[in-house]
């Protein structure tokens, strides 16, 4: 630290162990007109582990301390010692001080890019707490203007949790609490996860702002938070039309990444639902926006095909807590399932055709990844432009394939003659369009308006047997308890994806006593590859 050479005198002669203890903070110049001559010395201070508080303690119990004012003495040893916290226009953070800090942020692993113009440190507000923690623990007074970590950022009364927790539940927040309230908890979908964070809201007692994906999951949360809480008025949405800044505020991915600037300065608490959206360049920087101290990400599973999954653990804490759905089944919480892989063959005019584009992507791949054509194209490759388009060619025949369109098409007819409800996942609109013709079924895809979608919700839920075909928007923000069979017609290699939809049919009700999962894979492709990747990375 840095401290002025300030000089200080003592009348007369000084006791031995008054002399000792000004020795800490002070070296001995010599003595003249019956005064003996003392200088602050940073070093020792430091040495000494001394606080300003300390420091200023020993010169207010000297008698006959003189010279320099030494009240201006102490208060320059603690403007010294201060450090300043606050948001720029920019909505960034700035860190201002007489001291130099970087050393001791460097000590502390933290290093913050300086502006010179500013005068200022300035840096990403998600690294709000660790400045403070790392500033506080070297004995440095902070001015925080931001205050998430005081009172400021309380809710306007305490809220009461009215549920109940179970074992694993309670599990997973006491390892989200003793990791500083910061952290992922991975659940399988139907584990519960949301009543996990509503009683981590209760328990905190902080304003919290909730980041979901769609605007059906909004409502949801706001159901369940006046559900399992008394928060009644303290809870409200901000997204599309309806923009209410409430002490728990429920918002979108998408309007969170707009309005990033204005919640940060309000939420000691961010809880981020399927937080493995996060690392996506968009929505990335709604958690790096964010000063929230308090962090609680929730997903089924963290693991992007991208690999940029490895992103959410600084920026959330980690893994704080993990278990799969065959542990949870084992316990009695989810319902019994079992996966079935049904393989079905291409014509064999599909085969033929299917060989010759396969043969051509090769060619044109030259030994790349998938991963590293998509790069390529995307900086004008031609070659990885031409197998992006062969790729699709040869998905479009297996997924349009009618030997699986008739196989899922008698499984769906089988199962409800045993009077089951099952649900159908398909990529394509189109492909389920048809489906859902051929079987009778209910259908939910992206251009479905949300009045419509409700409407198709509950008479699912309503009915006794039935089939509800279902595009990637039925992947998340659902909540189907009581269908008991899925078909997977055609889907990713993502291990997340499968875990989810899987999910959809593990919600427990009365008298469901299990579960199944057809994913039908078409021999001889891509997606044997993809069946065999997803049984290599889940863990059931």
């Amino acid at each position: 630290m840095r401290i002025p050479r300030i000089r200080f005198r003592v009348k007369g002669w000084i006791p031995e162990e008054d002399f000792r203890m000004l020795t800490r903070i002070a070296r001995y110049t010599g003595r003249g007109d019956g005064y003996s001559v003392f200088e602050l010395d940073p070093d020792r201070i430091r040495e000494n582990e001394l606080s300003p508080e300390d420091v200023a303690a020993i010169l207010r119990s000297i008698e006959g301390v003189e010279g320099e004012d030494v009240d201006e003495v102490i208060k320059n040893i603690m403007e010294s010692r201060k450090v300043h916290i606050y948001f720029g226009e920019d909505g960034w953070l700035r860190l201002k001080s007489r001291m130099y800090l970087k050393n001791i942020l460097t000590e502390q692993g933290i290093t913050l890019p300086y502006d010179k113009n500013e005068r200022a440190f300035r840096f990403p507000p998600h690294l709000y707490s660790q400045v403070v923690s790392a500033l506080e623990s070297r004995g440095l007074i902070v001015e925080d203007e931001v205050g998430l970590l005081g009172s400021k950022g309380l809710l306007p009364r305490r809220i009461e949790f009215l549920g109940e927790l179970r074992p694993y539940q309670e599990e997973a927040l006491a390892k989200w609490r003793e990791n500083g309230y910061k952290g992922i908890v991975a659940l399988p979908t139907g584990a519960g996860k949301t009543v996990i964070a509503i009683a981590g809201i209760a328990e905190l007692g902080v304003r919290t702002l909730i980041v979901v994906y769609t605007k059906e999951q909004v409502r949801q949360w706001i159901e369940s938070i006046r559900r399992f809480t008394d928060a009644g008025a303290l809870v409200g949405g901000y997204y599309g039309d309806e923009k209410r800044l409430s002490p728990i505020t429920v918002t979108t991915y998408q309007t969170a990444s707009r309005y990033v600037k204005l919640f940060t300065r309000y939420f000691p608490l961010t809880i981020y639902d399927e937080a493995h959206h996060l690392p996506a360049n968009k929505f990335r920087t709604i958690a790096v926006g964010m000063a929230s101290p308090y962090r609680l990400g929730l997903s089924a599973t963290v693991e992007r095909e991208d690999g940029r999954h490895v992103d959410l653990f600084p920026l959330l804490g980690g893994i704080v807590y993990h278990t799969s759905p065959g542990e949870l089944t084992k316990k009695g919480y989810l319902a019994p399932y079992i996966i079935r892989t049904v393989k079905v063959d291409l014509t064999p005019k599909e085969k033929s055709q299917y060989e010759q584009l396969r043969k051509k992507y090769h060619a044109l791949a030259r030994g790349r990844t998938f991963n590293e054509i998509l790069e390529a194209a995307r900086k004008g490759d031609r070659d990885a432009i031409e197998a992006l388009r062969i790729h699709k060619r040869m998905q479009r025949i297996v997924q349009h394939s009618e030997a699986k369109l008739k196989k899922a098409e008698e499984i769906v007819r089988s199962e409800l003659m045993k009077g089951s409800k099952i649900i159908v996942f398909t990529q394509l609109k189109s492909q389920a369009e048809e489906f859902a013709r051929r079987v009778g079924g209910l259908l939910l895809h992206g251009d479905i308006d949300k009045r419509r979608r409700a409407m198709v919700l509950d008479e699912f839920k309503r009915a006794k047997t039935g089939v509800l075909v279902v595009t990637t928007v039925g992947d998340e923000g659902i909540d189907i308890p009581d269908a008991n069979v899925g078909v997977l017609l055609s889907g990713t290699s993502s291990p997340r994806q499968f875990v989810q939809r899987l999910g959809r049919l593990l919600r427990p009700k009365a008298g469901k006593t299990s579960a199944v999962l057809y994913e039908i894979v078409m021999a001889g492709t891509s997606e044997e590859y993809q069946a065999k990747r997803r049984r290599r990375m889940r863990m059931f």
